[in-house]
């Protein structure tokens, strides 16, 4: 009875409302209610009214029938979606709301019994993931819905993603159902995406071929994609940060966006079959990482639309590459094309449901999936096809050249005798290359090692004395920092010509030990003599500057001298050693100087 008359008093009080909002009735049977037929909203557009603020504007009209869909778009504020239920079958008294659309922060239901009485739930992907009634990967109300009375229902929904409301209520057993044959599609969608990723991934490490390296690239950032748009990474990676819940969508679809531009350039072969497009395509790529940087800054309402609008360039884009490649005669290109046109499909309907420009159905909803899954097939049959076409190619190409080979044998035996001279000959200039370093042409440390042991044998056998210069160029990272390392390598190679040239008339060794170090062995030179010739080549040095780079650039140089006396027994390691210590002796004390081992002692 007193259901009845809270009945009779909402209608007489709420006619307008009551005229356009239909009441929903659950009949015995009924078990999965789209609550869209039933629903009157508000938008909130600066998200402050309260719930007892929504039902009073509620009571006043102010709100409107919902429209054929309920997908607005990205929207700021809140909306509110008013229901009003009759419960009908005695035998289901539980019943479960679900939002079905993972991605809004912050959804509450408001519950309000024929006794006035209201029960407050609280669920999004900015609350912790355990506060929701069930663990799912939609947000979910559990609640009890008595037999006979009327019951309000009030949801507030506020996020700066897409508002999409499509608001549902089921029963236990339904909804345990829905959730299994959705982890089933879900399964079925992953398992093909890891099946082809395992398949691909063998072929990548047998083949090192980059296209199959970047498909593997682009399906992990797709597969993230969809992981995070489903729920899932909420769900079961980061349940308690909202922070990542709002990062991983921009940011997984900038990774997704620049794998796909990767493979589209390796696979189509851009560079040399449509150069301005490779252009073009390097520079989504440059702007997705970009984004892909910012989104890590930007608020979600601003990241997120952005990356949205991303998608359906970067694949129009790739389908524009994709139909230049096919008309330019790229065979493989045409089952990549098709490939993609079932991607581009799948993600237009994506983008254009995010914005609200079509309703939310089977196809709209999975369309992604679907055409995901079968791209993702047809790409990895596309690599197999064109590796197979690679493969007919070298085969076509080697016997041709087996061929040819065969009718110019006789002739080209005297041309194989020139080549084995010529080898000969490139053989040594190799040799003495591994003994050079590259930028100076001064002999390698390597090489040096090799050398000075033999000096120091010969300086045993004929009595003779062995200095070992170690030089290092003063102040050299500053060069570098000031002049760029170009002009860095300039100084090296000047520095190179003129130590060259100052021990010319010394019969000496010299060679580049490293960075901006060099080393000189001589041979039959005391202490002091190897102090003169390092006073000559510190001299050289400081009172020339070197041109480099369009800048005259002024050098300097600390030297330590160690002597190895005759019949001393010793070894290039500790020579070196105690000439190192000199050396840092030379720079401790102010630096462009020479000082020796004794002096350093």
């Amino acid at each position: 009875m007193l259901a009845w008359l809270f009945s009779l008093l909402l209608a007489a009080w709420l006619p307008g409302v009551a005229s356009a909002q239909q009441v929903l009735q659950l009949q015995p049977g009924f078990d999965d209610i789209q609550l869209s037929p039933y629903l009157a909203y508000r938008h909130d557009s600066g998200g402050i009214d309260e719930a007892d603020d929504a039902f009073r504007r509620f009571a006043a009209g102010e709100f409107a029938p919902l429209p054929g869909q309920s997908e607005f778009g990205f929207q700021p504020g809140a909306y509110w979606f008013h229901a009003r239920v009759v419960n009908r079958d005695p035998a289901e008294t539980r019943w479960i709301l679900v939002q079905q659309y993972a991605l809004s922060d912050y959804v509450d239901l408001y519950v309000r019994y024929a006794d006035g009485r209201v029960v407050h739930q609280a669920g999004g992907d900015h609350r912790p993931f355990d506060a929701r009634s069930i663990s799912d990967r939609h947000p979910n109300f559990q609640f009890v819905l008595p037999a006979g009375q009327p019951v309000e229902l009030l949801v507030r929904v506020q996020s700066e993603s897409s508002m999409q409301v499509p608001l549902a209520l089921l029963t236990p057993t339904a909804f345990a159902g829905l959730a299994r044959d959705a982890q089933l599609a879900i399964g079925v969608y992953y398992g093909i995406l890891l099946a082809l990723f395992f398949y691909n991934a063998v072929l990548w490490l047998m083949l090192r071929d980059g296209s199959y390296f970047w498909y593997l690239f682009h399906l992990s950032a797709f597969g993230m994609v969809l992981f995070t748009l489903n729920g899932l990474g909420f769900e079961y990676l980061w349940p308690n940060s909202a922070w990542m819940t709002d990062k991983s969508v921009p940011l997984s679809i900038c990774l997704a966006l620049i794998g796909m531009q990767q493979f589209a350039r390796t696979f189509l072969e851009l560079k040399k079959r449509f150069p301005r497009g490779n252009q073009v395509s390097i520079a989504l790529i440059g702007f997705f990482v970009l984004l892909g940087i910012a989104s890590l800054w930007l608020p979600y309402r601003v990241a997120t639309p952005i990356a949205a609008r991303a998608v359906l360039v970067g694949v129009l884009w790739i389908a524009v590459a994709g139909i230049v490649v096919v008309r330019r005669g790229y065979v493989p290109a045409r089952l990549f094309m098709l490939a993609w046109s079932m991607f581009l499909l799948g993600t237009t309907l994506f983008t254009l449901i995010a914005f609200g420009a079509l309703p939310k159905t089977f196809y709209t909803e999975y369309g992604v999936q679907i055409g995901s899954a079968a791209e993702m097939l047809l790409l990895s049959i596309a690599l197999g096809n064109r590796y197979a076409a690679l493969r007919r190619e070298n085969a076509r190409i080697t016997e041709e050249a087996n061929q040819k080979l065969e009718r110019k044998v006789a002739q080209r035996t005297q041309e194989v005798r020139s080549a084995l001279v010529q080898l000969e000959e490139a053989h040594g200039r190799l040799r003495d290359s591994s003994r050079r370093d590259g930028l100076t042409g001064l002999y390698n440390r390597t090489y040096f090692h090799e050398a000075f042991e033999k000096m120091l044998a010969e300086g045993r056998q004929s009595h003779r004395a062995v200095s070992l210069l170690m030089i290092d160029l003063d102040h050299f990272k500053a060069i570098n920092d000031r002049h760029g390392h170009l002009a860095g390598d300039d100084c090296l190679r000047c520095t190179a010509q003129r130590v060259g040239k100052v021990l010319r008339v010394h019969d000496a060794l010299l060679a580049r030990f490293g960075g901006e170090e060099f080393v000189v062995g001589l041979l039959g030179h005391d202490l002091h003599q190897a102090v003169e010739v390092a006073e000559s080549l510190r001299r050289a040095l400081v009172d020339h500057t070197c041109s480099a780079q369009g800048h005259e650039i002024r050098i300097s140089a600390s030297v330590g001298v160690h002597t190895i006396a005759p019949g001393t027994i010793d070894n290039i390691d500790a020579a070196l050693e105690i000439a190192d210590r000199a050396l840092y002796a030379a720079k401790a004390n102010g630096r462009d100087c020479v000082k020796t081992s004794i002096s350093a002692a």
